[in-house]
């Protein structure tokens, strides 16, 4: 098949991001291989157009249709590698299903990313975002990754500190998002513990009456919190929490109990506060209320949804005007985690 056939045109992308938003690409490329990467960014035409790489489509906005040339990841493949004594070693390509990846690791033995179950998206999408859920971290079992440099046409090999991971985000946020990441590495503890850091993570085991927890329990636990939270954006259309938890210093946090005793808080290593973005949404009066046809979801104020048909420009619009009235009421500024486009 010729590679241009492999192109296509006017692309419908409401089934390729969890929100729903019924927007179009106008090329779309479905990226299979290194090969098709690296064909797709030879052709001068396609090259200098706008890009955007997509995975499962769970942490952007899309706002309008897309101009350019949507790369979709489809690279699939998982497995075992040579560890340490300490550790086992595996690889998924970029293309897998996250929450799939995980489970697999747990069938294969292998413990530590339970904590992250059922966090929707890709293998590779994990990294940019340094995705994180009770207690846990892509950065804390991080081995190393593959990216796709368009301006070198190399592969780099990066590991922890060339991601620079932080609070969701990553380099790939910033000066490093043109980089195509192909597969991710994770090192997992062979002397496996249960990360139950997170009181509600830790309450629901113990009520289970479950004292040595194994890992597929661990993750079968979150699983269930998750469910009962969290709406499924096959059902609803979401991008799960909506907003950062904040952080602010700590007198900025002890003006704010003066006020606001019942302000949830939790204090970091460096003095700083972390606080309940969901909690100061709503506080502001915004949960179950919507703006169109986007929404506040009535069981978590965090996150918002596509009630049916809404538009990109509808959620954003909700967003700000959250943002405006926790800023008004608190003096604290909500950053959306997911990428507006």
């Amino acid at each position: 098949m010729p590679f241009s056939d492999l192109i296509q045109h006017q692309f419908p992308l409401k089934h390729l991001n969890t929100f729903g938003i019924d927007v179009r690409a106008k090329h779309y490329l479905r990226v299979t291989s290194l090969d098709v990467l690296r064909a797709a960014l030879a052709e001068p035409q396609l090259a200098a157009m706008p890009r955007l790489v997509l995975g499962g489509g769970s942490n952007l906005l899309l706002t309008r249709d897309f101009p350019g040339l949507v790369l979709h990841i489809a690279l699939e493949g998982r497995e075992i590698l040579p560890g340490t004594a300490s550790h086992h070693h595996v690889r998924a390509a970029a293309g897998e299903n996250w929450h799939g990846f995980v489970q697999w690791t747990l069938a294969q033995g292998v413990g530590g990313l339970e904590n992250l179950s059922l966090i929707p998206g890709t293998v590779g999408a994990a990294p940019i975002q340094n995705i994180g859920a009770y207690g846990a971290e892509t950065k804390d079992y991080f081995l190393s990754l593959s990216a796709f440099d368009p301006a070198s046409g190399e592969v780099r090999a990066m590991d922890g500190a060339a991601c620079r991971f932080a609070y969701r985000d990553s380099v790939f946020k910033h000066e490093g998002r043109e980089l195509v990441i192909l597969d991710v590495s994770y090192a997992l503890p062979r002397a496996w513990q249960p990360n139950l850091r997170y009181a509600e993570l830790a309450n629901a085991v113990a009520g289970q009456g479950l004292a040595a927890p194994t890992p597929q329990q661990v993750a079968d636990t979150v699983i269930a919190i998750r469910r009962r939270k969290l709406p499924d954006p096959a059902q609803l259309g979401n991008a799960g929490s909506f907003f950062k938890n904040p952080v602010v210093s700590g007198e900025h946090c002890a003006r704010l109990l003066e006020q606001f005793p019942d302000l949830v808080h939790h204090r970091q290593p460096d003095g700083s506060e972390k606080l309940a973005a969901g909690w100061l949404i709503d506080q502001c009066g915004w949960k179950g209320k919507t703006l169109g046809a986007a929404g506040v979801y009535p069981k978590q104020a965090l996150v918002l949804v596509n009630n049916g048909g809404a538009t990109g420009a509808e959620v954003q619009a909700l967003a700000a005007a959250i943002q405006a009235d926790v800023a008004a009421r608190y003096g604290v500024n909500l950053e959306p985690e997911p990428v507006f486009i």
